[in-house]
């Protein structure tokens, strides 16, 4: 049997993470950027993987465009 490539889509699907730990995490995220002034110990919120991972995990949606990115982490740290 051949074994299938692994890339960013191999086995994407939703709610790999139920919404409540969805939820959570991004309410961590917002609340560490707004008391470290956008930054956490895992770096600069306007770099960070954190979100994109977030959003794979839990709406099973790749956030691979700079435009997208920039759109999703300026909706969640305004």
């Amino acid at each position: 049997m051949k074994k299938k490539k692994l890339n960013c889509k191999t086995g994407l699907k939703k709610n790999i993470i139920k919404k409540d730990v969805f939820d959570r995490e991004v309410a961590l995220c917002k609340k560490l950027a707004k008391k470290n002034k956008g930054k956490c110990g895992w770096g600069k919120c306007n770099d960070c993987g954190v979100i994109p991972l977030l959003y794979k995990l839990h709406k099973g949606k790749l956030l691979e465009k700079p435009a997208d990115l920039t759109r999703i982490r300026k909706n969640i740290f305004k």
